[in-house]
């Protein structure tokens, strides 16, 4: 679905994108000068490796538990919890079995 598909209506946000072995996909739903909000799904054994953002990111888990690590502290976040990863802290994400979440990034 394009971004411009999903204005005012109703959507399943687990639906939005689908596992695929061996991969990360994405699927971008919003996306505007000051941030982006984006649906992830990682297979098992996928992650993001360390790296650091110069804004906070809330990561939302909508299916599965996913590792994040903030600053080498390893936190197990599991459906309907979130996390906010603070901006310029070092944070990776691990798929220690396969995860979807929500990634809401605000810029300003």
């Amino acid at each position: 679905m394009e971004e411009n598909n999903l204005l005012a209506q109703a959507v399943n946000l687990k639906e939005l994108t689908a596992y695929q072995q061996g991969a990360v996909v994405s699927k971008e739903v919003l996306k505007k000068e000051t941030g982006t909000v984006t649906v992830f799904a990682f297979d098992r054994g996928q992650g993001l490796s360390e790296h650091t953002a110069p804004f906070d990111a809330l990561v939302c888990i909508l299916d599965g538990t996913a590792e994040i690590i903030i600053s080498g502290k390893s936190n197990l976040v599991k459906e309907g919890e979130m996390i906010i990863m603070p901006a310029d802290e070092p944070h990776a994400l691990n798929a220690n079995e396969r995860f979807k979440m929500m990634l809401v990034m605000i810029r300003s």
